[in-house]
């Protein structure tokens, strides 16, 4: 028998080893092998973006809102990301992780490098939080661990992230292990949900937030192969504002 928001522990104890491992392997690699590991995982998040993306085509949401499945993806990112700008949600984050950061350093550390150091546990802890918690999976197996359909997709986000948190955290460090807390807190509220209000989201609505996500997944990838800074962060209310569109075009039709 499967205990609700077990799915989510299993997840975040992988997510803690491989951080660990990640960290006492890393001091010993050189910065090319570091930099290497860091444009592989961007590479496999684009995979995994373009696997998410890809919901777009989802029967179920093409049934619920026809041909305009791309078009409600673009308004849940323009609309998302000009309110998480105006929220300076990216910049709220970022202090945030700064903070934290300030509480694990020691003391008496030289400026320039907890200035680095500062921007490394900033870039792990959001990329890794960004990447553990946008992802399919998390919602979609979160929600069923709440619905005691059981912890198959959970165990398997788990074994996943523990892989890429081992990866992330040789290059960015400490901040990948404190990613652990936000994938326990997002993860636990969404089992929560699950056990609440039963299967009431549609197959359409989750559809339309993967791919919406999926998108954000590729911002995340091109800013690990360090092409482009993309401001995912401030992308976030589109998670929320993509089932509310896929909703109103329902009522609609």
């Amino acid at each position: 028998m499967d205990y609700p928001g077990l799915g989510t522990l299993i997840n975040v104890g992988a997510i803690v080893v491989g951080a660990l491992l990640g960290m006492a392997v890393g001091q010993r690699l050189p910065e090319r092998v570091r930099d290497v590991v860091t444009d592989c995982l961007g590479l496999v998040t684009l995979l995994v973006a373009a696997q998410s993306a890809m919901s777009v085509a989802d029967p179920a949401l093409s049934a619920a809102v026809g041909s305009g499945a791309a078009l409600i993806v673009l308004g849940a990112l323009l609309i998302g990301s000009i309110v998480g700008s105006g929220l300076r949600i990216a910049d709220r984050l970022e202090g945030l992780a700064g903070r934290v950061h300030a509480w694990t350093t020691r003391p008496g550390a030289v400026r320039l490098e907890a200035s680095g150091a500062r921007q490394r546990f900033i870039d792990g802890w959001l990329t890794a939080t960004l990447l553990f918690c946008v992802g399919p999976l998390a919602v979609l197996g979160s929600i069923s661990d709440g619905l005691g359909l059981g912890i198959d997709q959970l165990v398997l986000k788990a074994v996943l992230d523990g892989f890429a948190a081992l990866a992330f955290a040789s290059t960015f460090g400490v901040g990948v292990l404190l990613s652990a807390v936000s994938v326990g807190v997002y993860q636990g509220a969404l089992t929560v949900v699950g056990m609440l209000l039963g299967s009431v989201v549609p197959e359409a609505h989750v559809a339309a937030l993967t791919a919406t996500g999926g998108l954000m997944l590729v911002g995340i990838g091109l800013r690990l192969l360090r092409i482009r800074d993309v401001p995912v962060a401030d992308m976030l209310p589109a998670l929320a504002v993509a089932p509310l569109l896929t909703q109103v075009v329902v009522l609609f039709r």
